[in-house]
């Protein structure tokens, strides 16, 4: 039985390689331009958009680090996900419709790019992409982590398989991944979101009834279980405690308006009217989603300290000890499918904003002008990126994915939540609050990590960075001269949060299909 789970797991792994493998001759095909490379042609509906919103936040972040968080913590975590629908409703209320306009009127290709555009600054410019790839170096090594910790435990469960070492499974993972990120950009990341992130959706309800099942007395019996072995586990706060949960959900909510694998993707749907409803079912499947998280988490702690399971080497082993131990092999071969889908998918997208920022913003802030064959070095960069993210991997001694990827969430967070947040809806903010916001918050969470610096009460990190990064972007701004800003800048950061109304007509005149973008907007007046 156990030998046929195995190759049953495995096929359905050989079947989602070969399926990328396909994903990337398909958008190969598809990606002309670097605006497709990057952009998607800012085309996307809004299933494909809301999909890939919350694929960008539950990867292998939220899939293999989210339970071993769970299982180490308890409660604590928890409020990384509660905060998800929350988090939503700021990012749409606060940077959604801005950006796309900018993205529509200025044909921007990066985050970096509407940044300047809003700040009138090159410098603003620079320092974000800075902060893109510093972030992505993090937020990716977690994602090439979790793929390598998954494919080593399949493969060397199957008996006719060699005995395959972390870093050979790395290198095969990073294979099918830079082939499939490099063929297809963003277009195939986006693409993919929608199956795995329906196949997700559809797990976490399986899981959580399967989690319900392996647990003797079910959801009362695992909770008395814990409870019995650590009551603050079980507790609202978990085993960092209130200050440490709040720090989490801080972090998470405001956080999510600063991600640029997020809020880039806002700008590549194609009706900026469809948003309410892109919101709506990202919430729905982002939260059915998260359901294999918590119950993952909670199911393994229960079993292992009720003596049914074995003590886990480490908490990043809770995902695959459960499905290979109490998931139906065929739902465990989906999950795992699926879980290679949502990694591949988002680390598609960090390698895809960050070769942005390598052969776009910066040669353009230090030049003036883009390099010549961007599309071409677009794939150079997204390569060479996929390969120092796994040798970063490598050489470091963390080894819980959820942390490496909640260090990469706390420093984009930190950096540029002042900048695109507040920036986007505050006139008065300055371009030279928003680079003492970017540096400070990169320095501070780089400092407290490298150092390891304990917080006090279980606060994270990036919590403390992100703090300080908007303190500063308030004071500095109230404090300075604001820049007088171009009439069509000035006229979208005058414009309501929510509709399509008010797209001023100068901007419809010299991009028409600004107006298609809003879809109901009234002609513009003759010239």
């Amino acid at each position: 039985m156990e030998e046929s789970r195995n190759a049953v797991v495995l096929t359905c792994l050989v079947i989602y390689f070969a399926l990328c493998i396909g994903v990337g001759i398909w958008a190969l095909r598809r990606t002309k331009s670097t605006q497709d490379f990057f952009m998607a042609g800012r085309e996307l509906g809004i299933i494909v958009t809301a999909f890939a919103l919350f694929s960008s936040t539950l990867s292998g972040f939220g899939f293999v680090g989210g339970p071993g968080l769970v299982y180490s913590q308890g409660m604590t975590s928890v409020w990384m996900i509660v905060c998800g629908t929350v988090a939503s409703c700021f990012t749409f209320f606060l940077v959604a419709k801005r950006l796309r306009i900018f993205s529509e009127v200025y044909q921007t290709v990066s985050l970096p790019d509407t940044v300047a555009l809003r700040y009138q600054s090159e410098t603003s410019r620079f320092l974000t992409a800075v902060a893109i790839i510093l972030g992505v170096v993090g937020y990716l090594a977690a994602q090439i982590m979790a793929m390598a910790v998954v494919l080593q435990e399949i493969l060397n469960s199957v008996d006719w398989v060699p005995h395959v070492s972390l870093g050979a499974a790395m290198t095969i993972s990073v294979a099918v991944l830079v082939f499939y990120c490099v063929t297809g950009g963003i277009i195939a990341g986006v693409y993919t979101d929608v199956v795995q992130g329906a196949v997700m959706a559809i797990a976490g309800v399986l899981v959580l009834i399967a989690a319900i099942q392996a647990v003797d007395g079910g959801v009362a019996g695992g909770a008395m279980t814990v409870v019995n072995d650590d009551p603050e586990a079980i507790g609202p706060w978990g085993t960092l405690g209130i200050m440490g949960a709040l720090s989490y959900y801080l972090l998470f909510v405001v956080g999510a308006c600063g991600q640029p694998h997020i809020v880039t993707k806002l700008m590549m749907n194609k009706r900026i009217r469809q948003f309410k409803q892109i919101f709506l079912v990202s919430a729905i499947a982002g939260t059915l989603a998260a359901l294999l998280w918590i119950a993952i988490g909670f199911a393994m702690r229960a079993l292992v300290v009720g003596g049914d399971h074995a003590e886990l080497g480490q908490p990043d082993d809770a995902a695959y000890a459960f499905l290979q131990s109490y998931a139906h092999p065929i739902l465990a071969g989906v999950v795992f499918a699926g879980l290679f889908a949502a990694i591949m998918s988002t680390a598609d997208g960090f390698l895809n904003i960050g070769a942005a920022a390598i052969i776009h913003d910066i040669p353009k802030a230090l030049t003036g002008k883009p390099i010549k064959r961007e599309l071409f070095w677009a794939r150079v960069a997204t390569l060479a990126l996929a390969v120092g993210a796994a040798l970063f991997v490598s050489l470091s001694k963390e080894d819980l994915v959820a942390l490496l990827g909640t260090f990469g969430w706390g420093t984009f967070a930190a950096a540029l939540v002042p900048t695109v947040a507040i920036g986007f809806n505050w006139k008065r903010a300055t371009p030279l609050a928003a680079n003492v916001a970017i540096v400070s918050g990169l320095l501070v969470n780089f400092v407290i990590e490298i150092a390891k610096i304990q917080v006090p009460h279980g606060i994270h990190g990036g919590a403390i960075s992100l703090l300080l990064s908007l303190t500063l972007f308030f004071g500095i701004s109230l404090l300075s001269k604001p820049r007088p800003l171009p009439d069509e800048i000035d006229a979208i950061l005058d414009l309501k949060n929510t509709g399509c109304a008010g797209v001023p007509a100068g901007i419809r005149r010299r991009r028409p299909t600004a107006g298609a973008a809003c879809d109901s907007l009234p002609p513009p007046p003759p010239p």
